[in-house]
């Protein structure tokens, strides 16, 4: 009895684990080839599928998205000798999961070897100069030898990209100083361009302050100018329309004679001959009659006598200071000052003496 439950219990689990290598489950994005008796039969599919147990044999998944390989650094020669390493990366995807199990053992071994090969044949045909600005140039020539080769093994190369060049470390360092002496060459050359732009506003600058400084000196002396010529226009005919006498004319002569004196640092002045003239003027005004007002018409005979008396005298006496005066000046010349500093007054001591004989 127990024999017969063991048998059955056995049975139970190989039915069990039958059915489970029946049904096979492929996800998405994935694919996965049959082999029936030793040759290919069929791709599963994703979703759920079945399979024939312990006749079927299911290979592993295949992945059919775009897949990323970066492969190692390689030394590649250039057209002038020089050795670069240069570092690829791969995109590239199966689109046929038969070709990419059947047609090649390893698929991604055999895209990296392609790739160095291509790669030395693009690269030995350009200088190291051409080979570092050419990189558009490269992929497309890679992309389009792999594309090419990989068709048949059910893979498609999407973009091969060149992630880094490195030159050797003697062309890293003259690169380096080339480098350093070109943006020395362009700051200076910067640095000159702003001193000469600098300069040449500075002057312009100068320029328009000096055309201005000009203008303004110019529109201030018309200005003023014009105001002198003015102020002359109205002295003239103010002085024409009052008609003034020689009266008024020598008496404003006479008072700028004492300006002559004023200064600590004047030891002698001297007196013009025109002194004479008017002089004889300020007597000629002393002689002649004033018309009288009305009060003084009532005044007595006794004062008119008396006043007319003292007019005759003063008149006289300002005659006679005139004429000596006269002589003074013709004969010798520029008077001295006195030792207090000041001159001589003439008219001062006609006015004295006059004042005493009214007296």
């Amino acid at each position: 009895m127990e024999a017969v439950l063991v048998a059955g219990l056995l049975i139970a689990l190989f039915a069990v684990f039958t059915v489970l290598r029946a049904v096979r489950i492929v996800p998405q994005a994935r694919a996965r080839n049959v082999e029936r008796l030793g040759r290919y039969h069929r791709t599963l599919q994703p979703g759920l599928n079945f399979v024939i147990p312990y006749i079927d044999r299911v290979h592993p998944m295949i992945d059919l998205r775009e897949q990323v390989v970066s492969f190692r650094p390689q030394p590649v020669i250039t057209e002038d000798n020089l050795v670069v390493e240069i570092d690829t990366v791969l995109y590239f995807q199966v689109t046929d999961p038969r070709a990419a199990a059947y047609e090649i053992a390893n698929y991604i071994q055999a895209i990296e070897q392609l790739t160095v090969t291509t790669l030395r044949n693009v690269i030995g045909g350009m200088d190291l100069e051409r080979t570092l600005t050419s990189r558009d140039t490269i992929n497309s020539q890679l992309r389009g030898v792999l594309d090419e080769a990989t068709g048949k093994w059910g893979i498609r190369v999407n973009r091969v990209e060149i992630k880094a060049i490195d030159p050797p470390k003697t062309i890293k360092e003259a690169m380096e100083k080339q480098m350093r002496a070109e943006r020395d060459k362009r700051a200076a050359i910067l640095t000159a361009e702003g001193q000469r732009q600098s300069q040449i506003l500075t002057a312009e600058g100068e320029k328009q302050s000096n055309i201005l400084r000009a203008e303004g000196e110019r529109t201030a002396a018309i200005l003023k100018a014009e105001g002198q010529s003015r102020a002359i226009d109205q002295v003239f005919q103010a002085v024409h329309r009052n008609d003034p006498d020689p009266k008024l004319l020598a008496y404003q002569y006479l008072q700028v004679l004492p300006q002559l004196a004023q200064g600590e640092g004047n030891t002698f002045w001297v007196i013009p001959s025109e002194v004479t003239s008017a002089l004889q003027g300020v007597s000629r005004a002393f002689t002649e009659a004033l018309p009288r007002s009305a009060a003084t018409r009532d005044a007595s005979d006794s004062e008119e006598s008396v006043a007319r008396a003292a007019k005759e005298e003063a008149a006289q006496a300002a005659e006679a200071a005139a004429e000596a005066v006269a002589d003074a000046s013709e004969g010798e010349g520029p008077r001295q000052i006195s030792a207090g500093g000041t001159a001589a007054d003439p008219l001062a001591d006609l006015q004295q003496k006059n004042a005493k004989r009214v007296d």
